[in-house]
């Protein structure tokens, strides 16, 4: 939890001596108003007709009365400015991290366990800091100061005081002991939950499509079933509080008023004192319930807060180099091996090629021969575990990240679209082309129909994810966005799978024209999206099993023939 406090500002920790300064106020002026209430009830028994005496005393009551009031609001108003500003702060860090992460650190945490961190965990931070600045510092010196008034009074009435006070620690130790270890368990069942329902969100379409919404239902069922489980022991078993402090409260009450009326009857307290003495005693107790209270609140703070710095504290595997630039966009492996973190086995092994400006590199291969891996450490969402990748004959580690990514026009296998409009997600890495440059892009990607089609032309709407147009129109957004860019280097990671075989050609033929001084590499299932390829490498359970253009592959390779031969007939591959 402590981790935390070293996102506060300078200006916080004044507001934090501010906040002390204002609780001693505040507890002062508490601890009078019993006081003055019991000058009060001796005037009023002992000579009410002392008119005076009694307006005098209460006018002070009410001065005092606002200015508690006053300070109250002065320290609600601090301890939540503060605590949203720190809740505010973590979330820009959270999200500016995050952003920073390589694929290794995303699988590390998953993405449903980053959302929960960055919404629900930072709201438990902001709570439990928010208590802590108002309530922290204020219970307990209300609680000594009261005890020390409350020894000073009377030895009987203290002593039914402390035995009540006792009473109520061990309530409150139980208490502690079942909820505390819970509030870690709250928090990975709501990861789960959201894991599921994030899952249902964006595969509801498969879902549908395979009448599969029982078996969704009944995973959700399941983890909701679990949290609602572990939230309603927290709730009953804090339920017991509110009820346990009032009959601790109301037996000391008639206990103090029960001594008091015995003494009183003996000449050796007055009324006065009784009632005081019971104000006090019902502030220590107060005091001791609102401890109590941040003592089972702060831990679960200490969980939020422990999952949030362990995402703030992680530093990407990726990391800037020395800010080498390449003038050239020719792109070489050099005997690159590569494996997942924690993996015992190598997903690459001993791989080199190279690829020049100009050519277009083709990768194909069986489902899980490493096409997409070997692709994905050109512009480093993972580094080669062993071997070199180099861009102008420099090796990407050697450059800083954001230098590498303005080379590279990359196209995922998911084409990722983003809520705004058709203009923005084209210029996405681009902020300053133009229209005229937006829709070139556009027609290059077989894509400027959709200025007619959608309603609003370059400023049509794009929901989320670009629900609200196909596969293939996502696709070829996509690729116009990375076609605005011009970049040294084209990535096309099966790019063009949801397009149909016309518009694929298409599409080819308008990119040889623009990227024709430019490096591309493409990973491709259709064999006649990459038979006029420079060159084609055959990849097979991580290793080349063959280089070559598509005539000599069907020729000398087995794995490229079989993969050709599955998908067109002969006449068409030639």
């Amino acid at each position: 939890m402590f981790k935390i406090f070293k996102y506060f500002r300078t200006i916080d920790w004044i507001a934090w001596g501010a906040i002390a300064i204002l609780t001693g106020i505040s507890v002062w002026l508490d601890l009078r108003l019993p006081e003055y209430m019991s000058q009060m009830v001796d005037l009023i028994t002992v000579n009410s007709a002392n008119t005076s005496a009694i307006m005098d005393v209460g006018v002070r009551m009410l001065i005092v009365s606002l200015c508690s009031a006053g300070v109250t609001i002065l320290l609600t108003f601090s301890a939540s400015r503060v605590s949203a500003g720190l809740a505010k702060r973590l979330r820009t860090q959270m999200f500016q991290t995050v952003g920073s992460f390589s694929t290794a650190e995303m699988n590390k945490f998953s993405t449903p366990s980053l959302i929960t961190r960055s919404t629900n965990d930072i709201a438990q931070v902001q709570q439990v800091v928010n208590m802590m600045m108002r309530m922290m510092m204020y219970a307990p010196i209300m609680a000594v100061m009261a005890i020390v008034k409350i020894v000073q009074r009377n030895a009987e009435l203290t002593g039914a005081t402390a035995i009540a006070l006792g009473v109520m620690v061990a309530l409150i130790v139980v208490m502690f002991m079942l909820v505390v270890p819970k509030f870690k368990v709250v928090q990975k069942q709501t990861d789960a939950l959201n894991a599921v329902t994030r899952e249902n969100l964006t595969g509801i379409r498969v879902i549908r499509a395979n009448n599969a919404e029982d078996i969704q239902e009944e995973k959700f069922e399941n983890v909701n079933n679990n949290l609602t489980k572990t939230t309603l022991f927290i709730n009953k078993v804090q339920s017991f509080m509110m009820p346990g402090m009032t009959l601790i409260q109301t037996a000391l009450s008639l206990t103090i008023i029960w001594l008091g009326s015995f003494l009183m009857s003996q000449g050796a307290i007055e009324y006065g004192t009784i009632y005081l003495f019971s104000q006090y005693a019902v502030q220590v107790l107060i005091s001791f319930l609102v401890i109590s209270m941040i003592f089972i609140m702060l831990p679960r703070g200490m969980v939020s807060a422990r999952r949030i710095t362990e995402v703030l504290d992680t530093k990407s595997s990726i990391t800037d180099g020395e800010g080498k630039l390449a003038e050239r966009g020719e792109v070489v492996f050099e005997n690159v091996s590569f494996k997942y973190p924690d993996a015992e086995e190598y997903i690459l092994s001993n791989i080199s090629f190279s690829a020049r400006p100009g050519e277009t590199v083709a990768f194909i291969g069986s489902t899980g021969s490493g096409k997409s891996t070997l692709i994905n450490l050109v512009p480093r969402l993972f580094d080669a575990t062993e071997g070199r990748v180099l861009i102008g004959g420099i090796d990407v580690k050697d450059m800083k990240i954001h230098d590498l990514n303005e080379m590279i026009g990359y196209v995922p296998q998911k084409a990722i679209l983003f809520s705004g409009t058709l203009r923005e997600n084209v210029t996405y890495g681009k902020n300053d082309a133009s229209d005229e440059e937006v829709i070139e892009a556009l027609k290059i990607a077989q894509a400027d129909g959709l200025i007619e089609k959608l309603e609003g032309g370059l400023d049509a709407h794009i929901s989320q994810g670009g629900k609200n147009v196909s596969g293939g129109q996502r696709q070829r957004i996509a690729i116009a966005r990375a076609v605005i860019k011009n970049p040294l280097v084209y990535i096309f990671d099966d790019s063009f799978s949801a397009l149909d075989y016309t518009t694929d050609k298409k599409l080819r033929l308008a990119l040889k024209k623009k990227t024709a001084q430019a490096t591309k590499l493409i990973v491709a299932q259709r064999i006649g999206t990459i038979m006029d390829a420079d060159q084609i490498i055959v990849l097979d359970q991580g290793n080349i099993v063959g280089v070559g253009k598509h005539k000599e592959l069907l020729e000398t390779c087995e794995v490229y023939r079989e993969i050709a031969y599955s998908q067109l007939s002969e006449e068409e591959l030639k």
